[in-house]
C-alpha cells in the first residue's frame, strides 16, 4: 500500500535534511505504529506519505513514495487524500463545523461524494466510532475522546484507504485512549484499511499495531513486528524510545539467562511470565 524508496528530505528553510535514507515498506491492511524521540522525524514522514510534502511544505526531495500506486509527488494533493485520511494532532484547528452533523457532511460534499450515499456513509462512520448518538450535538459540547471519535469518523465517512494519525490520543486519559485504538483495530480489520499512527504511548503501539517503525535522528532504526522491536528494549532507551517498564525487566532477567520465553509487551504477560520464573 505505502512504498518508501531511499527518501531524503530537507526542508526549504533548513541546511540538513530531517530524513535521511528512509526505505519503508507498508503492506495493505496493515496497522502500523511509528514512534521515535521528540524531533526524530516521525511526522515529517507521515508528511510525505499523505502527500503535504512536498504540495504544502517544499523542500530537497530525494527518492520516492508511492501510495496505492500514487506517486506523492507527481499527484494532486486533492486525489491523494481521497486514498490517505488524515487526522492531526490538534483535532480542534481540524474542525469546520459548529455541529456534529454539519462537521460529517462537510467533507463528504467538498468531495462530492453523491447525494444518495451520504446517509449511509454517515451513519455508519458514526456508528463504526460509537458516537452514533452524538449526530445532533455542539461539537463545543464534546469531551475530549469524543471530539477525537468525531475528528476520525469524519475521514471514515471519504472511506479512505489509508487512515493516518498523528498522536491521537496526546490529550486523552488512558481509559479513552484504550477505547481509540479499540475502535481503530475493529474499522481496520472489518473493512481492510491500512492504518498508521504516529504515537508516544508505545505500550498501545505494541498491544494493537501489526508493524512498528522506530525512528531516530531521521532514519528507520527498527521495523518490525512489535515483539521483535521491543526486544531491543534497552537500544530504544538510549534513543529516548521508553519501552514498558514490564519489558524493560523480563528482557534483562533474559541477558542474565535468568527467564527464556517470549518478548513480554506488558504487565500481565510479564506476571505470567515471572510465576513460570519462580516455579
Amino acid at each position: 500500500m505505502i512504498e518508501i524508496k531511499d527518501f531524503t528530505f530537507t526542508y526549504r528553510e533548513s541546511t540538513e535534511p530531517v530524513v535521511k535514507d528512509v526505505n519503508l515498506s507498508i503492506p495493505d491492511g496493515a496497522f502500523v505504529g511509528i514512534t521515535g524521540a521528540a524531533g526524530s522525524g516521525k511526522s515529517t514522514l507521515t508528511y510525505a506519505m499523505n502527500g503535504i510534502i512536498p504540495h504544502c511544505y517544499p523542500g530537497d526531495f530525494f527518492g520516492s513514495v508511492t501510495v496505492d500506486g500514487l506517486d506523492t509527488c507527481d499527484t494532486q494533493l486533492t486525489d491523494l487524500s481521497l486514498v490517505v485520511g488524515s487526522v492531526c494532532q490538534d483535532i480542534d484547528s481540524q474542525f469546520v463545523a459548529s455541529i456534529v452533523e454539519d462537521e460529517m457532511l462537510y467533507g463528504m460534499e467538498n468531495f462530492g461524494v453523491p447525494h444518495k450515499h451520504i446517509e449511509e456513509r454517515l451513519t455508519r462512520a458514526l456508528d463504526d466510532m460509537g458516537i452514533g448518538d452524538l449526530r445532533d450535538r455542539p461539537i463545543d459540547s464534546l469531551s475530549g475522546g469524543q471530539k477525537q471519535k468525531l475528528a476520525i469518523a469524519s475521514i471514515l465517512a471519504l472511506n479512505p484507504k489509508v487512515l493516518m494519525l498523528d498522536e491521537p490520543t496526546a490529550e486523552l486519559d488512558p481509559a479513552s485512549s484504550v477505547g481509540v485504538f479499540e475502535l481503530l483495530t475493529r474499522y481496520a480489520r472489518e473493512h481492510g484499511t491500512t492504518v498508521v499512527v504516529v504515537e508516544q504511548k508505545i505500550a498501545l503501539l505494541s498491544h494493537y499495531a501489526d508493524m512498528l517503525v522506530i525512528v531516530d535522528e531521521g532514519r528507520i532504526r527498527f521495523s518490525d513486528t512489535p515483539t521483535a522491536v521491543l526486544s531491543h528494549s534497552d537500544e530504544l532507551l538510549e534513543i529516548g524510545v521508553n519501552c514498558p517498564r514490564a519489558t524493560t525487566l523480563m528482557n534483562r532477567l533474559a541477558a542474565d539467562g535468568i527467564y527464556g520465553g517470549p518478548v513480554c509487551r506488558n504487565v500481565e504477560e510479564a506476571c505470567r511470565a515471572l510465576a513460570e520464573v519462580i516455579a
